[in-house]
């Protein structure tokens, strides 16, 4: 028996926000990929735990192949939306399958990034507002999003300004319990960027106008949830393996093929999006089993 939405109004607009998005993508000559869901080596990144199969290991994003394609096909504009994996991450925003969209660019940047998605997020709205579908969006297009560094954030919401060493348990705290909570007086969407650079495992590192070192990186929220995450690609192997084995704590083998990968990647920025949780955002629930057709416990 289906635990979530008792109808089928539930299935069809996560059916329209998976086709638009592809439509948007391809009108703008993005090539839609297909990569392994299994891999031997995953992305040690911190707070990501992977699902052992056998030998290998279910993916918790496509990215590391995407850039491994962009580095040796030579396209210049790849998405895939697929399903991904995290073990241990459950609760009203989490469940340890979803389905996520990645897109990539050659020589483009976060900046970019948050115009290409307020963009797609505006279409994905206005398709679905003009659709015969008998739903009323939570979010009404056309929206215009709010832009905010992390340091702006923190200032203003939380009275102190995030800075290179970051107390991590601090500013975890401070995100969760006074600058997310804001986030629907600042705007519909909203942008935070410029993260702490200890919260940049792939993203490039640049300073910002105070000389402190930031990530170009850039999450965005939709009528207060957290939908999307992107930023300007490390495209240096050195650095990336220097990254990968700080955050190895859980001992997973290196990505040695996508490390080889990075020495041949042109300049690109990327972005993800959970499709769920913009389903949530989109039809204003506010936990993600009332958007996935079986959750976890009776999949």
């Amino acid at each position: 028996m289906w635990r979530g939405r008792k109808d089928s109004l539930c299935l069809e607009i996560r059916a329209m926000i998976v086709e638009t998005i592809r439509a948007f993508l391809k009108d703008r000559g993005y090539l839609e990929v297909f990569t392994p869901l299994l891999t031997i080596a995953p992305a040690p990144e911190p707070h990501i735990e992977h699902f052992k199969a056998d030998d290998h290991y279910l993916i918790s994003s496509p990215e590391l192949n995407i850039k491994r394609l962009i580095a040796d096909t030579g396209i210049k504009k790849a998405f895939q939306i697929s399903p991904v994996f995290r073990k241990s991450e459950r609760g009203k925003f989490h469940n340890p399958e979803f389905t996520m969209l990645e897109w990539y660019e050659v020589g483009r940047d976060y900046v970019d990034l948050m115009d290409q998605c307020e963009g797609l997020i505006n279409y994905i709205l206005s398709q679905i507002k003009d659709s015969s579908i008998p739903f009323t969006p939570a979010v009404m297009p056309p929206i215009s999003c709010r832009r905010l560094s992390i340091k702006d954030a923190f200032s203003v919401a939380s009275g102190w300004i995030p800075k290179s060493p970051v107390d991590e348990a601090r500013f975890d705290k401070d995100l969760v319990e006074k600058i997310e909570p804001r986030l629907n007086e600042w705007g519909t969407g909203v942008f935070l960027y410029d993260w702490p650079k200890e919260r940049a495992s792939l993203a490039r590192v640049k300073r910002d106008e105070q000389g402190d070192l930031v990530a170009e990186r850039v999450e965005f929220y939709l009528n207060g949830i957290e939908v999307a995450n992107g930023f300007s690609e490390l495209i240096d192997p050195v650095e990336q393996r220097k990254r990968f084995l700080r955050d190895n704590t859980m001992g997973y083998p290196l990505p040695e093929e996508f490390l080889s990968s990075l020495a041949r990647l042109p300049e690109c920025a990327g972005m993800a999006i959970g499709i769920e949780r913009l389903h949530m955002a989109i039809a204003g629930e506010d936990n993600i089993d009332n958007v996935l057709t079986f959750p976890f416990e009776t999949a």
